[in-house]
């Protein structure tokens, strides 16, 4: 039996305008391997991510917000 180890990483986000936005990112992000649970909230520009970081890097998330259209840094809170 393999446990899966899931890592929770917080982003803030840069670029919101509207809560359409939500929505392209998490398809973005959700499409991932290793992605579990995508969750943007709009009003903190927060963007918390459970994701296997043997198959998906902190850096490939990014990129994946970048392809959304919006910037995002790992963030402590």
């Amino acid at each position: 039996m393999t446990t899966a180890t899931t890592t929770h990483t917080v982003f803030r986000a840069e670029g919101f305008s509207c809560p359409s936005c939500v929505a392209k990112i998490e398809k973005q992000v959700g499409r991932l391997q290793g992605v579990s649970t995508v969750k943007v909230h709009f009003a903190t520009a927060r963007i918390e991510i459970d994701h296997d970081e043997s198959k998906t890097s902190v850096d490939e998330i990014v990129a994946a917000i970048a392809k959304a259209g919006y910037k995002a840094t790992p963030s402590a809170f």
